[in-house]
């Protein structure tokens, strides 16, 4: 079975720095794009970051300049190192991929349960 599990979420005082982990495990043939979305309470989930096989990264204006999106390719990981933290990025953070399975025939988008992170002195 494939699936991704999250790590790393918790509480956090402003301006402090929380590092995300998401893994994936399984028979995997291969990991296209991998992004970060978050949902604040009372809001709709919001793209945060995405970073394609090659690297390329792309952020929302709100965390531009203070998140930091990176892979591992051949540990099927990716990470989201936050910085200069904000009560405004308090949210349940989710990660997914677009993976091809051994057994799939076509790239399929996989999301993880998501980690809690909590800004707030």
């Amino acid at each position: 079975q494939v699936q991704l599990v999250e790590s790393g979420g918790g509480l956090v005082q402003p301006g402090g720095s929380l590092r995300l982990s998401c893994a994936a495990s399984g028979s995997i043939t291969d990991i296209n794009t991998m992004q970060w979305d978050r949902q604040a309470p009372g809001k709709e989930r919001e793209l945060v970051a995405t970073v394609t096989r090659r690297g390329v990264t792309n952020y929302s204006d709100s965390v531009k300049g203070r998140f930091t999106i990176g892979r591992d390719n051949a540990r099927k990981t990716m990470y989201l190192q936050m910085n200069s933290l904000k009560p405004e990025d308090t949210a349940i953070y989710y990660c997914n991929f677009r993976v091809l399975a051994t057994t799939w025939r076509a790239y399929q988008e996989l999301w993880g349960r998501g980690t809690l992170v909590t800004v707030s002195s």
